[in-house]
């Protein structure tokens, strides 16, 4: 659990790098509709989060660094005995004070009358533009109303700034803290796959594997996915996102499973391929060692000696090497590397970061260089072979193979650590995990 005080360092973190005559505003995510008046779960932005914790809707916050008191306000829902109880608990600007360490707070509807006063001095304003256009709009107007046409984003390039660079650089850096939370969302998530593994039978649906994995999740204490869940039989494995997950599962196919939960705002991904009677076809563990030796040593990579483009370099070598081993393409294979045309079997890179979004923040390249890797940050690894099956130029034995690899790994400064290690990953130890039904 992050703690008041973590919450706080993050924020003071922020403003030392912001200058003394700056603020920063963020605004919580907006509600989203499902149909009519019923509305998705709710879903705090991932930046508003780190830099507060707080849960609700209908919330602003405002850093003003440089000041001794006051510097960090909220705007957030009143309390409302009426409305929650029809809607739910709110904390209310009192809690926000109490319980979230806000210097001051109030109600989300006074905003209009405070917020313009606090924005009139301010040689420089921090915000994220796009995610709530709703309220970039309000700030626009706040700034306008109290400097006119200066207030023009079109001739005010100097006073708004992206706050994303600041923001997104600290929230790439995992403390202590982010990192527990990470490693008990990969175990929950781990133990999902083996639920999967261990419940797969040919005639099943894909929908009740994904069933499976999500219970795990809700009883473990970790009731949403951090994305939508993949569960991909047969063909559909070499669909890199698939969502349909309405296809019965077949004897003597392969299913791909790509699911994590999401504990605390923190997110998990994972993705294992097995066969749906627990048993590989010689064919498919040919294809599979090959992604599981991209993979292995792609982890190996994600050290403190290396950028970030090395694991994705190395599992490229690997399956083209892996590929021409088979028959399955030809030719020489630096000349293949180099033409790409491993693209044709695998399409997307080794990995990403991941943190409380699945695809996390953070830049992989600076200046124009592939970023060295440093301790505290986590990235998936997740090489993979899809190999059609409307690809006529193969063998009719591999059509249809689609594999797929993936763990959650923390650098440190000496051998990552592979958070998600509990999901078994050889054929061997699938086998064995499928045969303990």
């Amino acid at each position: 659990m992050i703690t008041n005080q973590e919450f706080n360092n993050r924020r003071n973190q922020l403003m030392s790098l912001m200058p003394n005559n700056s603020i920063a505003i963020l605004s919580a995510a907006p509600e989203k509709s499902r149909n009519r008046d019923v509305f998705y779960p709710y879903r705090q932005d991932s930046d508003f989060f780190y830099l507060t914790g707080f849960l609700e809707p209908e919330a602003v916050i405002v850093l003003i660094p440089g000041k001794n008191n006051h510097k960090y306000l909220m705007f957030c829902r009143d309390r409302n005995i009426e409305k929650e109880t029809w809607d739910g608990r709110r904390v209310g600007p009192k809690g926000a004070k109490l319980k979230y360490g806000a210097d001051d707070a109030f109600p989300i509807e006074k905003i209009d009358q405070i917020l313009p006063k606090i924005l009139e001095d301010r040689g420089k304003i921090y915000c994220s533009v796009g995610k709530n256009l709703t309220f970039d709009t309000l700030l626009t107007g706040y700034v306008k109303e109290k400097r006119g046409n200066a207030g023009s984003t079109s001739s005010t390039s100097g006073l708004f700034t992206n706050l994303d660079p600041l923001l997104h650089e600290m929230r790439l850096f995992k403390s202590l803290a982010e990192q527990k939370i990470m490693q008990e969302a990969a175990a929950i998530s781990a133990y999902a796959h083996c639920r999967a593994m261990k419940n797969c039978v040919p005639g099943m649906y894909e929908y009740q594997l994904q069933a499976e994995i999500e219970y795990e999740f809700t009883m473990a204490g970790a009731p949403s996915p951090a994305y939508g869940t993949i569960v991909g039989g047969g063909d559909n494995g070499c669909i890199l996102h698939y969502v349909e997950n309405n296809s019965k599962l077949k004897d003597g196919d392969l299913v791909l499973i790509d699911a994590g939960c999401e504990l605390q705002n923190y997110s998990a991904d994972i993705t294992r391929t097995f066969p749906i009677n627990g048993k590989f076809t010689a064919e498919q563990k040919m294809v599979y060692d090959i992604v599981l030796a991209a993979q292995v040593a792609g982890i190996a990579a994600c050290s403190t000696s290396n950028r970030w483009d090395q694991p994705h370099n190395i599992t490229v070598e690997i399956i083209t090497q892996g590929l021409l081993d088979l028959g399955i393409i030809q030719g020489n294979l630096s000349e293949l590397i180099e033409k790409k045309i491993y693209d044709k079997f695998y399409m997307h890179r080794a990995g990403h970061w991941l943190g409380m979004d699945v695809h996390d923040v953070g830049n992989y390249k600076i200046n124009e260089q592939w970023r060295t890797f440093q301790p505290g940050m986590v990235t998936t690894i997740e090489p993979g072979i899809y190999i059609s099956p409307d690809n006529k130029d193969v063998d009719r034995r591999w059509r249809g193979i689609g594999i797929r690899i993936e763990d959650d790994v923390l650098v440190t400064e000496d051998a990552p650590t592979v958070l998600s290690s509990d999901a078994p990953k050889t054929t061997i130890e699938i086998e064995a995990m499928m045969a303990s039904k």
